[in-house]
């Protein structure tokens, strides 16, 4: 089961998790902002707290042929993969109605450890609205393919 956050308890989270949860929020909401989507007008902001402790983040980039558009997970955590980084500690995604495809599911599953947080930021910068869920990635995908049962 997902866990909801309210503003109020974010803003009492001193430290910690807490604290590194709200450092992810705020870089996927910085990415959002880069965001080029001029086909969807749905801007998407990522960021990946890798094993390091480094935070790295992406957004959605789109083009005409539309197959060839890369969602903003898939940019924060190939730009993790760039700088030498394996494994994934917890993604935060920000947009309005935030939620990672299906592709994308199955790149956090195979970059990040079962218990790793997902974290979904549905904002709306407009109505200066924000509501976070919390889950473990093994929770996000059924039956997701795992390369090492495969013999990968």
């Amino acid at each position: 089961m997902a866990r909801k956050i309210s503003r109020r308890t974010k803003r009492r989270s001193s430290g910690g998790a807490g604290a590194m949860r709200r450092r992810l929020v705020e870089a996927a909401k910085a990415a959002q902002k880069k965001a080029y989507c001029p086909y969807s007008r749905y801007p998407v902001g990522a960021a990946v707290l890798a094993e390091s402790g480094r935070i790295y983040s992406g957004c959605n980039v789109e083009n005409a042929s539309f197959g060839l558009s890369i969602c903003a997970e898939r940019t924060a955590i190939f730009n993790a993969v760039m700088h030498g980084e394996k494994k994934i500690k917890a993604v935060c995604v920000a947009a309005k109605s935030a939620t990672p495809c299906g592709a994308c599911r199955q790149v956090i599953v195979e970059f990040a450890s079962k218990d790793a947080e997902m974290i979904c930021v549905d904002w709306q910068p407009q109505e200066k609205k924000e509501k976070v869920t919390c889950m473990k990635v093994s929770r996000m995908m059924y039956k997701p393919f795992d390369p090492s049962e495969a013999g990968l």
